[in-house]
């Protein structure tokens, strides 16, 4: 995980209404994602996962690429919770709440029984994995396993599931540094 170390720590960190958001190529696209980047990351998902699953499901938007690439990698079918609706026969709406916005996202494709694989870019408050944990548990789908790339310490939504997350990489944003912990 040395070139994620090495890019987390030249990331921009810019002030979003009092909250010290990061802007890295893996969870903005911004600055431009580099392959060796994409790949090391891929990787490293690929040996952290349980991958004894029928689905690898992302939320839209920023863990798609790295859902695609380890979708194309295992050739286990992926799934994108998408952010609007496409009023798809058992479409299932979930409200999420993050630190910076909240709204309403729609699983298709996702059936009882089902084991799946989460992938996310990042988690810091948790209300985005929190409120698809939640969404599953009510479709009766078995969640396998949750791995995300970057995540900030500290409590998060996810803690008041029965689940918790796999990351790459554990950070702490403050006075505007990254700190790997």
């Amino acid at each position: 995980m040395e070139r994620l170390r090495e890019s987390l720590h030249e990331a921009p960190i810019i002030d979003k209404d009092g909250y010290q958001y990061l802007v890295h190529p893996i969870s903005n696209g911004v600055p431009m994602l580099e392959p060796t980047l994409l790949r090391e990351v891929v990787i490293g998902v690929a040996r952290a996962a349980d991958l004894d699953v029928d689905k690898i499901v992302a939320p839209e938007a920023m863990g798609i690429h790295i859902a695609t690439a380890l979708s194309l990698q295992t050739d286990i079918p992926l799934v994108v919770i998408r952010k609007r609706s496409y009023g798809l026969e058992d479409e299932v709406a979930l409200h999420q709440t993050t630190g910076y916005s909240e709204s309403e996202m729609y699983i298709n494709d996702i059936d009882e029984g089902d084991r799946v694989l989460i992938v996310d870019d990042l988690v810091s408050t948790g209300g985005t994995l929190a409120a698809i944990c939640d969404a599953f548990d009510d479709i009766g789908t078995e969640i396998v396993d949750i791995v995300v790339i970057i995540r900030k310490v500290g409590e998060t939504a996810l803690d008041e599931t029965e689940y918790e997350a796999t990351s790459l990489i554990d950070i702490s944003v403050d006075d505007y540094e990254v700190t790997i912990h």
